[in-house]
């Protein structure tokens, strides 16, 4: 029989974990991060619609972070802290622009604190963990939930003291509540709206502006134009669709600060409406997109679907080439320039010719050579549909299919 563990003196000074413990916490952390998500929002149902919403996966990755970066400190106590600090000043400003108490976040944060506690009991047993190592844990990781919550402070009254009146941090909170995909019919929705004296509209045209935006910008806004400028990802929502006066008054308020406007849809898909927004501006970035003050992401529709799944169209790409594998290099490479041009135009040898720069013969004697590859496979309207939309989106993309 192993000789029993004597429990520790109350009087016996706790000193750091041995940092051989991080080995044993940080195969937990994925089990961890569900098992925390699932009581916080039980606890808490409006951290659900936050984690459902726009910002679901950013919340999530700040949740993974600060977690790692606990393990972290045990494994090595000088590993710096600058990006998970601003995660959670993060944190601390997403509560104040949502209009919540700070006390709700610290209460989440002691929440996790418990699971994790809770977790580290079953950990003890299973490697037999003395009484004093989880005594020294349970003292270190409130300690830590003490200086997250300290962090999440800064950004919380970093906010309050730069926020407006009472009426916007409502209409702020309204415009997260549609943008977190809420029922329109939610109780809250319609109290805010009532409390904010703003009609909900039927349709909403959402605006991604790029950072920093301006607080400038607020001043020069219809007064039913919900903003939220000091967001990581500034943006508007202007009620209905976007009419010439509308336009202008935007172009006029944002003066200086790119803008992608998005589509007019169903205010119950606001979400939709910025995050294509937001991808236009991304597309710009990429040099996918010619760069413009003002983009209209009705304008790039058509890219903003083909570039949705870069890897899944490599692969269709990839599939729908295959009879074109025995053949390599500069020759394949000419034969699916060839078929781009052809599915593309699907005019004649000349034309095809006029678009490569090359003769019309040396297109009718690569138009043969694709025809054997692909076994009459090109007379099927599907195959080329899916051919066209898969090349065309490696040629937006910059990309190749090769073997």
């Amino acid at each position: 029989m192993p000789p029993r563990v004597q429990p520790p003196d109350v009087n016996e000074p706790l000193g750091p974990l041995p940092r051989e413990f991080a080995a044993i916490m940080r195969p937990e952390i994925p089990g961890l991060i569900k098992e925390i998500r699932v009581e916080v929002t039980r606890a808490y149902p409006e951290y659900a619609q936050l984690l459902n919403g726009p910002s679901g996966a950013a919340i999530r990755q700040g949740v993974e972070h600060a977690l790692s970066a606990f393990v972290d400190r045990v494994a090595d106590p000088a590993a710096p802290s600058i990006a998970r600090d601003e995660l959670l000043r993060k944190f601390g400003r997403v509560e104040a622009y949502e209009g919540r108490d700070l006390e709700t976040l610290q209460s989440a944060y002691r929440l996790g604190a418990r699971v994790a506690l809770r977790r580290a009991k079953t950990i003890g047993r299973r490697f037999d963990l003395s009484p004093t190592l989880l005594l020294t844990f349970a003292d270190a990781l409130f300690a830590y939930i003490d200086e997250l919550g300290a962090l999440s402070r800064e950004g919380y009254l970093e906010v309050q003291a730069k926020s407006g009146s009472a009426m916007e941090t409502l209409r702020r909170r309204l415009l997260h509540l549609l943008l977190a995909g809420t029922p329109l019919t939610h109780a809250t929705i319609n109290e805010l709206c009532e409390q904010a004296s703003w009609p909900l509209p039927e349709q909403a045209t959402l605006i991604a502006l790029r950072t920093p935006a301006p607080d400038a910008i607020q001043a020069d806004l219809d007064i039913d134009v919900l903003a939220d400028l000091g967001a990581p990802q500034p943006h508007l929502l202007i009620p209905g669709p976007l009419t010439p006066e509308r336009r202008a008054m935007l172009e006029s308020a944002t003066y200086g600060t790119p803008i992608a406007i998005g589509l007019p849809l169903p205010t119950a898909q606001a979400a939709d409406s910025l995050r294509w927004a937001r991808r236009t501006l991304q597309l710009v970035d990429d040099d996918i997109v010619a760069d413009a003050r003002v983009l209209d992401t009705a304008d790039h529709l058509v890219t903003l679907w083909l570039l949705s799944d870069p890897a899944l169209v490599t692969e269709i790409a990839t599939r729908e080439l295959a009879p074109l594998d025995k053949s390599t290099g500069t020759r394949r490479a000419r034969l699916v320039e060839t078929l781009h041009a052809w599915l593309t135009t699907r005019g004649t040898a000349e034309q095809v010719g006029d678009a490569l720069g090359v003769h019309a013969q040396t297109v009718r004697y690569r138009l043969r050579n694709l025809e054997a590859h692909f076994n009459g496979q090109l007379d099927d309207a599907d195959r080329r549909f899916a051919m066209e939309a898969a090349l065309r989106a490696l040629h937006l993309h910059g990309g190749s299919v090769t073997r």
